[in-house]
């Protein structure tokens, strides 16, 4: 048994660093670029000319169906529909390409709506104590709002990322030789699958216990800030 798992272990470790982490980091970007947009149109208060109005509202409309959509349907399905479906309409992706665009397009739905309620609880007098010093919209929301927010936001985002890194096992169903798809591979060589699946389990559990290490010194690192900012206050 130590002899296979000394011989996998740098298999699967080569396949993680190749594979599952650039997929992962990849695939992350995307979706918080995703979520903050989605999340900015889904905050958007119509006003204005009609024109104006009626294209912040289809737009509105789009973001809560792609939050639905990709909330209510399995991330399996999405990359079957993706991987498997697009070239029945002639568009046929690389499985690396097609895992990027499902999970990035599935963490964005999710982060939306972390991100949103992360901008909701930033207190709306900001927004008025900002004004009144001559700030532009753009300016508050960089300055004042999204710093606040991130700070509130990261927690929750922290663990859609870490849910992500054990996710993209999914994408050896389309062909990707991520980790758990080299586990596979070479328990079909040597015919031991409780032992290869405990050895992928536990790379995993360490790539995520090192990512947990960090959230909670990102957590620090920001709410020390904070806590500086109540103190001065008081």
């Amino acid at each position: 048994m130590w002899e296979i798992i000394k011989t996998a272990t740098p298999q699967i470790i080569a396949a993680g660093i190749r594979y599952t982490i650039p997929l992962t980091l990849l695939s992350f970007a995307g979706g918080i670029f995703l979520g903050v947009i989605t999340a900015l149109i889904k905050l958007v208060v119509p006003s204005g000319n009609p024109v104006k109005k009626g294209l912040i509202r289809i737009l509105q409309g789009i973001a809560y169906f792609y939050v639905w959509l990709f909330r209510s349907t399995p991330l399996l399905v999405q990359l079957f529909i993706i991987f498997f479906g697009l070239p029945n309409l002639g568009i046929k992706l690389p499985a690396f390409t097609a895992a990027v665009i499902t999970f990035s397009l599935n963490t964005g739905a999710y982060s939306s709506e972390t991100i949103r309620a992360a901008l909701l609880s930033v207190p709306s007098d900001q927004w008025d104590a900002a004004y009144s010093l001559g700030m532009t919209e753009t300016s508050v929301l960089w300055r004042i709002i999204f710093p606040q927010a991130v700070r509130i936001a990261l927690p929750p985002l922290s663990n859609e990322f870490i849910g992500l890194v054990k996710d993209t096992s999914l994408a050896s169903s389309i062909t990707i030789v991520e980790m758990f798809t080299v586990a596979q591979q070479i328990e079909a060589k040597n015919y031991e699958p409780l032992v290869m699946y405990m050895l992928v389990a536990a790379l995993y559990a360490v790539l995520c216990s090192v990512l947990s290490l960090l959230q909670g010194w990102l957590e620090r690192r920001t709410s020390r800030y904070a806590q500086e900012g109540d103190e001065a206050v008081d």
